[in-house]
């Protein structure tokens, strides 16, 4: 049911969170002043694992509604953490709730779940292993190295028994659908524009990370491929974007925001200025205008536009004043007897609420326009933010990021 915006942020407040921050993780509709939970077939099917609990349940509800076992099994595979139990202990609650005020439907539906769970949990045993059978591996291998300090135009052309080169080239003939490197970031983007090629009508591949913000997340390209882009070039970073936050991160309707020195329309130099008409006078995307750098890290919008010159500066500065704030809170905390004792009673919702600012979670960064994926991490990366890269690839293939980025960046021009 609809209900006023006011009392649904103050609900949702009460239990810290918000309107905003729901409506960007694509749980309700929020508009002229009137709120609503989305059904759950208006619902994002992505599974994203930084949605929260009620996300989860409501997917594998809909999966056991749609596809049975195999649909739900599919959604907690995916997991290797305890927020599956969490959902259907949630699904428990909702199946009383319901039955309570004599929802039917709704009824049937949660325990329909929870009934199947024992099968549900042995269906999602069986496809992990079957995911993790070495079988299915193939090595292949490397002699040379490209070293991060190596000239990458020169190491791609010279080094051609390479990771990297060999990695580019399995994309490229089709024989692997993805590559991750967490190799020299120059030899990344050199590849993946030389070997793996641009689709045709784009004309010049973004590096987009997603970066965690107050409401959610934002995804900013560019933040390394192209220091001198044009204003028909941000044009297509915007329609890229758009389509990656929609059906990768599940957000409706993205906004995009210019990155800029003010909100104005007249502020910037003249790479923002050309470009700010052409992204307000295009019907593809949901353009907000300037966003100050200063607005990002609160969730101004859902795009983050710019030369890569400007997001790699604005990426460089997050990670460093988030790495410095938690080095100043763990220093704070461990001063005193008093401190080390608060610190022992804020530490599960802190270690929460970092875990939700870590750019570990939500995996590398794409290079989005390239006839095959390729995504860049981090070269300190561990483990966690491997898997979620391999993971976000996937995603991408599951989702046809390519062809839907041919209908809406060449297509359209």
């Amino acid at each position: 049911n609809d209900i006023k915006f006011g009392e649904a942020d103050v609900l949702a407040r009460a239990k810290n969170t918000s309107v905003d921050k729901l409506r960007s993780d694509g749980m309700l509709y929020s508009e002229k002043g009137v709120v609503r939970l989305l059904t759950r077939e208006e619902l994002p099917t992505s599974v994203d694992k930084n949605k929260g609990i009620w996300l989860l349940t409501q997917q594998l509800t809909h999966a056991m509604e749609k596809e049975g076992i195999e649909g739900a099994a599919n959604i907690v595979k995916e997991f290797f953490t305890s927020e599956p139990e969490r959902a259907k202990a949630l699904a428990y609650r909702l199946f009383t709730l319901a039955e309570r005020r004599g929802w039917a439907n709704e009824a049937f539906a949660y325990n329909s779940l929870i009934v199947a769970w024992p099968d549900v949990q042995s269906r999602a045993a069986d496809l992990s292993a079957a995911w993790n059978n070495a079988e299915q591996m193939e090595i292949v291998h490397a002699e040379e190295v490209i070293e991060t300090g190596e000239p990458p135009v020169m190491a791609i052309r010279r080094k051609k028994d390479s990771s990297i080169v060999k990695a580019m080239q399995l994309v490229k003939d089709g024989t692997c659908d993805a590559l991750v490197s967490a190799g020299s970031t120059g030899a990344v983007l050199v590849g993946g524009q030389v070997i793996v090629g641009r689709i045709k009508g784009v004309e010049r591949p973004p590096l987009a990370p997603v970066i965690p913000n107050m409401k959610g997340v934002s995804l900013l390209l560019d933040c390394g491929a192209n220091v001198d882009a044009r204003p028909s070039q941000l044009l297509q970073f915007a329609k890229m974007g758009s389509v990656y936050m929609e059906s990768i991160i599940g957000v409706k309707n993205p906004r995009v925001g210019l990155v800029n020195i003010g909100v104005e329309e007249e502020k910037g130099n003249a790479l923002t200025k050309e470009t700010y008409p052409l992204l307000q006078n295009c019907p593809e995307i949901n353009f907000i205008g300037n966003v100050e750098a200063r607005d990002i890290p609160y969730g101004a919008a859902d795009v983050l536009v710019c030369e890569a010159f400007v997001g790699n500066v604005v990426l460089k500065m997050l990670e460093g004043v988030s790495g410095a704030l938690v080095e100043r809170i763990k220093g704070g905390m461990m001063s005193t007897v008093r401190s080390k004792i608060g610190a022992l009673l804020v530490k599960p919702a802190l270690k929460k609420t970092l875990k939700g600012f870590s750019t570990e979670e939500y995996g590398g960064a794409p290079l989005l326009g390239l006839n095959g994926l390729v995504v860049k991490t981090h070269g300190s990366s561990k483990a966690n933010e491997i898997k979620n890269s391999i993971l976000q690839c996937i995603a991408f293939k599951e989702q046809k990021i390519n062809q839907k980025i041919k209908e809406k960046v060449v297509l359209d021009n």
